[in-house]
């Protein structure tokens, strides 16, 4: 995963000017800091997370079934990391919210499947004051004081949706890679509660690390990290690789969705790329990693996999070390993909 380029997608051109002889210290972005309730009401056993090895992680479960499985902490470091990603995707869509052909005026009812710190929803409500948008999260991280037209709900997709048929003009899911057991019932359940000619969007990254140039040798630290969720997947019930091969194209077609529409963001991660926009994102983006490559990896090598903490605490040492590694060209992928609800 972390040497073929990814299919279908122009090449990202390196500056000719970008030294990766340099010190890795050098990078601008990476100096600047880096080494009501809805089925459940929002009780004290929701919000006393669980805390491994110094992170903070969900503690909510339905009346119906046990705590959900999350990789993800929940943390103040967990938060910023999503606020960064979300300004990392505005970036690279330049400031657009959504890629389905949505109007204003056609859209009154929306849901935010894994809202996380529900900084998408608001920006989506200041945009589309006249819509009601729904947040939906297994964490109560969601601030306060937001839009009159915004509101949270505490749940798990993993069960079925707890809206009547027809609700929502529109369903968008962000960022939600081991997040969830049967995308093709959630899919459903997304059908289901769309209204006739309502649209879903679905926007989700690899968790490898690729290259158009081959600059990322084979055996890398980036295989075995990828090679570490390919283990952990079918431990928890849950698959990391959500867009590769298309899978969640795929799922959506089973769902009853058609005429699905997808495209392929890259996300450099450097400042090498020749284009000043990547330029920019690519700082921003090692940044990200850098500063919190635990929140992706803590909980599933020493829960899932039974790692030592001391093997685990190694492994992301390598990680970060190769991540400033200016001979490498690599970059993150992502893919989205929306569809529209038949009018009949």
């Amino acid at each position: 995963m972390s040497s073929p380029p990814a299919p279908d997608t122009a090449e990202i051109v390196i500056d000719p000017a970008f030294d990766p002889s340099s010190s890795p210290s050098n990078d601008s972005a990476l100096d600047s800091g880096a080494t009501d309730v809805s089925t459940a009401s929002l009780s004290s056993t929701i919000l006393a997370y669980r805390k491994i090895h110094g992170r903070t992680y969900h503690a909510y479960s339905s009346p119906s079934a046990a705590a959900t499985e999350y990789w993800a902490p929940n943390d103040e470091n967990a938060n910023d990391q999503l606020d960064i990603n979300h300004h990392l995707l505005s970036l690279s869509l330049d400031g657009k919210l959504f890629l389905a052909p949505i109007e204003k005026g056609k859209i009154h009812n929306v849901l935010d499947i894994g809202t996380g710190t529900g900084i998408w929803a608001i920006d989506f409500a200041d945009a589309f004051p006249e819509a009601a948008v729904t947040g939906l999260d297994l964490s109560p991280i969601q601030p306060t004081w937001v839009p009159p037209n915004v509101r949270f709900v505490v749940d798990d997709v993993n069960n079925a949706l707890t809206y009547p048929d027809a609700t929502f003009d529109y369903v968008h899911i962000r960022y939600m890679t081991g997040c969830v057991k049967d995308w093709t019932a959630l899919y459903k359940e997304a059908y289901r509660v769309l209204k006739p000619g309502g649209w879903i969007e679905h926007m989700d990254c690899s968790v490898g690390l690729w290259c158009d140039d081959g600059s990322i040798p084979e055996g890398s630290v980036f295989d075995q990290w990828v090679d570490m969720f390919k283990k952990a997947g079918p431990i928890m019930g849950q698959s990391f690789f959500v867009i590769e091969g298309d899978a969640f194209v795929k799922k959506m077609e089973e769902a009853g969705f058609g005429n699905i529409k997808t495209t392929v963001v890259k996300m450099p991660v450097g400042s090498w790329p020749r284009d000043g926009k990547l330029k920019e994102i690519g700082g921003v983006n090692l940044f990200a990693m850098h500063r919190d490559v635990e929140a992706f990896a803590l909980y599933v090598t020493t829960t899932v996999l039974k790692w030592e903490l001391a093997e685990a605490q190694v492994f992301l040492a390598k990680i970060r070390s190769e991540l400033k590694n200016k001979a490498y060209h690599g970059y993150t992928l992502w893919k989205a993909a929306w569809s529209q609800k038949p009018s009949k």
